[in-house]
């Protein structure tokens, strides 16, 4: 479908997979290749899967833009955070399969799926935005506080703690961990199951769950925005 997604039609399941040859890190094409992927999975599929490649699910916000100017990196956080939110509220069932390594802007992902499933391994899941002298911005830790068990809440986000798999399992940004091997097919089993949800129940209901609080972090977004400042390069 494009050069960093692929998109694949599985009976009622839509599988994107994010692959960049590198960190499928959360740059401007990126974020309008599942934009756009997204709009063909709303009209034609009953249910998404969003996998990344093996090791890799993202490393987050593309680096060289963060850093290459203010208002390029705004942009990029402004239209990332939409997408999230999109995803958050998006009305087929999502599932992402956690294929590796998942910091910032991807953890953040994790946090707007429906499903979570990890491949178990040595890889680093978490909000490291703290770490890099970056303050979290106020809609990716809203969008952490529906999803992680309140427990971990200060330590996965003002302590920036990254997590392996199955600690992020008990965090809460993933719901799952199995073995790589068996990560695909288990999520798009999940995902079939959730597909025979009738509409329109899953999607009122999902709106009623989430609209409250999609309204108010859509509310602040600008201001959001407004207050971040760039990574400092480690």
């Amino acid at each position: 479908m494009s050069d960093v997604i692929r998109y694949e039609q599985r009976d009622a399941v839509a599988l994107l997979t994010l692959d960049d040859g590198k960190a499928n890190a959360v740059s401007p094409a990126l974020v309008r290749a599942l934009d756009a992927a997204l709009d063909r999975a709303e009209r034609d599929a009953q249910a998404v899967v969003l996998s990344g490649r093996a090791g890799r699910f993202s490393a987050g916000f593309d680096l060289s833009v963060m850093t290459g100017g203010m208002d390029g990196m705004r942009a990029l956080v402004q239209s990332g955070a939409e997408l999230a939110l999109r995803m958050y509220g998006f009305p087929r069932p999502l599932v992402i399969a956690c294929t590796g390594h998942a910091l910032a802007a991807g953890a953040v992902f994790l946090c707007s799926a429906d499903l979570r499933i990890g491949a178990a391994g040595p890889f680093k899941i978490g909000l490291n935005e703290v770490a890099i002298q970056l303050p979290l911005p106020v809609f990716a830790m809203e969008l952490a506080r529906a999803r992680l068990t309140p427990q971990w809440f200060t330590r996965a986000v003002t302590q920036a703690h990254i997590f392996d798999p199955a600690g992020a399992r008990e965090a809460g940004y993933l719901d799952e961990v199995v073995a790589g091997e068996a990560l695909l097919e288990t999520a798009l089993q999940r995902a079939a199951q959730l597909a025979t949800l009738p509409d329109p129940a899953f999607r009122l209901t999902k709106e009623r769950e989430r609209g409250a609080a999609i309204a108010a972090i859509r509310g602040g977004l600008v201001a959001d925005i407004a207050k971040l400042t760039a990574p400092v390069p480690g």
